[in-house]
């Protein structure tokens, strides 16, 4: 995952499936008035929680975007990193299992995907709940993501899990005081707020009372 030897900036292809930048017009109060946006995926995140274990299950890698925001801040623009002064690590993160809505399917069954390619779990799209929908960068983009929350167990456990294709993933399990800790200190790991968020939802609706 850490493995990641060059690092530079380039210009963003135009058919770039993922990522078209625009800009807005609009008229508020008889002035004119522009907004320079992002159409990006909608997505969705599931909190998946272990209950043969009594853990959750997140997931870690590495995030070109957090990177590069890092490095910003310290350094402005730049042209190549110097990977010992900012070594690849400080762009890992600890997230929910997640992934962005871009088949013709039902959002839940795209989340069931995700838990599978993701984390290795085979469930049935029955036992995957809705908890939130709601709006993420809401200054660039406002793309919508939709949370679940789904429980397992060890004999739902199908394939070591890591992602498909090209991806690197880290399945990790966080004992509940782990996952406590985690919330009281913030985004430590990078964390983005749909990670904290679905944690803090899980101990006030779904953790055994013997956690709290």
């Amino acid at each position: 995952m850490e493995n990641v030897s060059k690092i530079w900036l380039g210009p963003l292809p135009a058919d770039s499936p993922y990522v078209k930048p625009f800009r807005l017009y609009y008229v508020q109060n008889g002035k004119e008035k522009n907004w320079d946006l992002l159409k990006v995926h909608d997505s969705v995140a599931i909190i998946l929680y272990n209950t043969t274990r009594q853990k959750l299950v997140l997931v870690r890698q590495f995030r070109p975007a957090v990177y590069h925001g890092i490095l910003t801040s310290a350094e402005g623009n730049f042209n190549e990193v110097d990977l010992t002064k900012y070594p690849p690590s400080i762009g890992v993160t600890l997230e929910l299992c997640a992934g962005i809505v871009d088949k013709e399917k039902s959002w839940a069954e795209i989340a069931r995907e995700e838990v599978l390619e993701e984390c290795g779990y085979d469930v049935s799209v029955e036992r995957i709940e809705e908890v939130m929908v709601y709006r993420s960068g809401v200054g660039s983009s406002g793309a919508k993501q939709t949370m679940y929350y789904c429980e397992v167990t060890d004999a739902d456990k199908a394939t070591t899990g890591g992602g498909v294709e090209d991806e690197i993933i880290e399945v990790v399990e966080l004992s509940l005081p782990e996952a406590q800790r985690m919330i009281q200190k913030g985004a430590v790991n990078n964390s983005p707020p749909s990670c904290l968020m679905g944690l803090m939802w899980f101990f006030a609706n779904r953790a055994p009372s013997a956690s709290a």
